[in-house]
């Protein structure tokens, strides 16, 4: 079996589908690349079990032979980073080696039967929909970081995403934190689908979503899939049920502070170099003559205090939080100024972006409040 290929074609097939490779497994087959060699075009699939991503080449090839074969990630990738040559060819060799030449170098590595790589189930096609990549790679930057831990909370640890006519919602808890982003779809989605898509999954696939296009999303069972360019994308989902997280989310208030989200960034940070001593437990102190405090307990290397201005409504209060906690919630805001409001020192605290017309941007965040 021979073929030529581009090389900066064979670089992008393999950063591609690399984002489902088993780094380290006790299955070493799970840390090959599968590359089906046909006369038309070339496939290359990477399965981790517990997604598998297929990337198709058909330009920039010229196929002598028809083979499947596997080839080590690791060092299969890493090599062909390296080639400055436009072209490479590949040829299996009757030693079970693969001769990897170019006009400057030669290596030969050795490859592993197609028939050892698991198969890719076959999509039973339950229900399909498309969705912009901007919506979906969006909505997953201002979610993901709220998710649980995988050995924490399994049935927490994704992306519940509930997409009903022309509303699509995002949201992620690990208890302690809630984030939900709202986005209008742009057009009707016949149905409704609500599941939960693994962390993993979600940043995988936002890591290959490099430019905008039309996604087709594809569900049986417990899988999902992402059909975008020349690739497909295939994923198993959770199971388990996400909670019934609307009402957690406060109807009312009685304290509403509104800053430059710029401004309360940067006193975050500065009080951090402290109160990272004490899991970034700090008190927000909220009054209407002197704006807003937040401070760290003391500690070994002593404390801190940052007063910021802030525009307060209603009553002024006390109440603590994890710093680093709002910090992510601040980086997943796109708006200069944020509303800070809840009703009680006991009750969640409510994080939204405030625009210059007052209007919200679709996301919303909770932090449960610590007791000071």
């Amino acid at each position: 079996m021979k073929f030529q290929i581009e090389t900066l074609t064979l670089k992008t097939a393999l950063d591609t589908v690399n984002h489902a490779t088993a780094s380290i497994s006790t299955t070493p087959i799970l840390e090959n690349i599968l590359i089906k060699v046909h006369f038309s075009n070339i496939v290359f699939t990477a399965n981790n079990l517990e997604m598998a991503i297929e990337h198709v080449v058909s330009q920039n090839i010229k196929i002598e032979n028809e083979w499947s074969f596997c080839i080590p990630s690791k060092i299969f990738t890493n090599y062909i980073s390296l080639l400055e040559d436009d072209m490479v060819q590949l040829e299996l060799l009757n030693d079970n080696s693969l001769e990897i030449k170019t006009e400057t170098s030669k290596i030969k590595i050795k490859w592993n039967p197609a028939s050892d790589f698991p198969l890719i189930p076959t999509i039973k096609e339950i229900s399909h929909f498309s969705l912009k990549s901007e919506i979906i790679k969006k909505s997953i930057e201002k979610t993901l970081f709220s998710a649980a831990e995988w050995n924490i909370r399994p049935t927490l640890a994704g992306i519940f995403v509930n997409i009903s006519e022309w509303i699509t919602k995002f949201a992620t808890t690990d208890s302690f934190r809630m984030s939900e982003f709202k986005v209008e779809t742009g057009e009707a989605i016949v149905g409704n689908f609500s599941q939960i898509i693994p962390s993993k999954t979600a940043f995988e696939l936002k890591s290959l979503l490099w430019e905008k296009t039309d996604i087709k999303i594809l569900v049986w069972e417990n899988q999902i899939g992402f059909i975008f360019w020349n690739t497909k994308f295939y994923s198993r989902l959770l199971n388990g049920k996400f909670p019934d997280y609307e009402w957690f989310f406060p109807a009312s208030f009685n304290t509403r502070a509104v800053i430059n989200k710029f401004d309360l960034i940067s006193g975050l940070k500065k009080i951090n170099l402290l109160s990272r001593e004490t899991n970034y437990s700090i008190k927000m102190s909220i009054s209407n003559e002197t704006g807003i405090l937040i401070e760290t307990s003391q500690t070994q290397i002593w404390e801190a205090k940052i007063n910021l201005v802030w525009a307060i409504e209603w009553e002024e209060a006390i109440v603590g939080l994890n710093s680093e906690y709002l910090l992510e919630a601040l980086g997943a805001i796109d708006t200069s100024h944020v509303s800070i409001s809840f009703e009680s020192p006991l009750s969640p605290i409510l994080i939204t972006g405030i625009s210059e017309d007052n209007k919200k941007d679709g996301f919303r965040h909770i932090i449960m409040p610590l007791k000071i």
